[in-house]
């Protein structure tokens, strides 16, 4: 029997190959079926595992065809990338006859007049020069009236300064129009100019001060006539930790969009501990541990204005005072983080490092004058008081205005002022 059954598996072989030979190239395969089992079921079973790695190859195929789309379209993404990085590396290199800074980055500036170049510093250094001048001219035409020899002599040193620094910025405006290079020294030539701007203003501070005690300390007002990174007034003291406190000064400005950062006071670990702050579009702000409150005041009309902010660490409690006039109040400003000391505090510029740090587009451009500090909160009549010039408003126990306590650097000056009496 078991022959028998050997010989019908031989015999369907033989039949097998008769039909293959119909389909073209063909291959046998021998598998080993039990003798009870029939042929057509056995040759059903065997073809099992063939639908398998059939499903298998197809699964391959596509995960195959899946990764080949991934890897193009990293491909892609990679020559993009590539050709942004060639735009960004061409973008950064110096131009022919330009030195090798950094681009100031685009759409930074948010304050409309900012120096976009050497011929705009070269004007705004004009406009210095033109400023110092005219003080020149008044204190020529006083030395006259008093006939001051020593006056006289300083004068005549202090114009000769100012005709030397003419024929500078000429020579620089000469090497700008014809084309030449040497902007590397750019900086350097800044450098000198402000230094001796500085010089400049000390010396004709000085001959206007006149003979010592002629002139009262606090009658001066501190001008920063450009918006500049490097123009600015520092105060010789810190201030001590304050739980309430009170500050008034005088400012005018016309400066659009924002009259900018008329103070700002640092504290290691926090450059907004205390600011006040006009940027842009935006209202005039006061940060107090970098927590804002929106100011109501409207100065940029060209006018002297008289403005009053106090505070007090309790529930945040602010108000605000223009013209001696409340105009806004509100709460929940930095409640019970107390004011800390041993800052910095600037005039003119916002600090984004302790002493330093400083943005031109967020730079003060105008006046202001009699910039006082209290530790306590003034009562509305005293506030008044000091809007209206009444001689028995008090002066800041913690900072009063005095020449004696500010420096000024890079082209700030200092001018005669009286409050009430200055025109405007």
């Amino acid at each position: 029997m078991e022959r028998i059954s050997w010989t019908l598996f031989l015999l369907s072989l033989v039949i097998s190959e008769g039909s293959a030979q119909d389909f073209g190239q063909t291959q046998f395969i021998c598998t080993s079926v039990p003798k009870d089992m029939d042929l057509c079921a056995a040759s059903m079973q065997n073809s099992g595992p063939a639908e398998d790695l059939k499903t298998t190859v197809m699964q391959l195929r596509e995960t195959v065809l899946q990764q080949k789309e991934t890897i193009m379209n990293q491909k892609e993404t990679i020559r993009e990338l590539t050709s942004k990085l060639n735009r960004c590396e061409g973008q950064s290199a110096p131009e022919p006859g330009t030195g090798g800074g950094r681009r100031k980055e685009q759409g930074k500036n948010t304050m409309g007049d900012v120096s976009r170049g050497a011929s705009d510093t070269l004007a705004q250094l004009g406009q210095t020069l033109a400023t110092l001048k005219q003080r020149l001219e008044n204190l020529e035409q006083y030395s006259r009236s008093n006939g001051t020899v020593q006056a006289n002599s300083l004068k005549d040193l202090l114009q000769n300064k100012i005709d030397d620094m003419e024929k500078q910025v000429l020579s620089r405006v000469n090497t700008l129009e014809g084309g030449k290079p040497g902007q590397k020294n750019d900086t350097d030539q800044r450098n000198r100019v402000e230094s001796t701007l500085t010089t400049l203003h000390h010396r004709i501070t000085d001959l206007e001060k006149g003979p010592k005690g002629s002139k009262l300390l606090d009658k001066f007002q501190l001008t920063f006539p450009l918006r500049t990174n490097y123009m600015y007034a520092k105060v010789k003291r810190s201030l001590p930790e304050m739980y309430a406190f009170t500050l008034c000064l005088w400012i005018k400005s016309n400066a659009s969009p924002g009259v900018g950062t008329p103070f700002s006071y640092a504290v290691p670990g926090q450059a907004n501990e205390l600011v006040l702050i006009e940027w842009g579009n935006n209202p005039m702000e006061i940060l107090i541990n970098d927590k804002v409150a929106k100011l109501p005041f409207l100065i940029n009309d060209g006018k002297w204005h008289h403005m009053c902010i106090t505070w007090t660490t309790r529930d945040g409690v602010w108000e605000a005072f223009q013209d001696g006039v409340l105009r806004g109040s509100g709460e929940n400003l930095a409640p019970y983080h107390p004011i800390k000391p041993h800052g910095v505090l600037v005039l003119g510029q916002e600090q984004d490092t302790l002493g330093g740090g400083f943005d031109a587009t967020q730079a003060f451009v105008g006046e202001l004058a009699n910039f006082n500090i209290w530790d306590k909160k003034l009562s509305s009549s005293e506030i008044y008081s000091l809007a209206t010039c009444n001689n028995r408003a008090p002066s800041g126990n913690v900072l009063s205005w005095s020449e004696s306590n500010i420096d000024v650097f890079g082209g700030a000056t200092k001018w005669t002022f009286e409050p009430c009496r200055q025109p405007n």
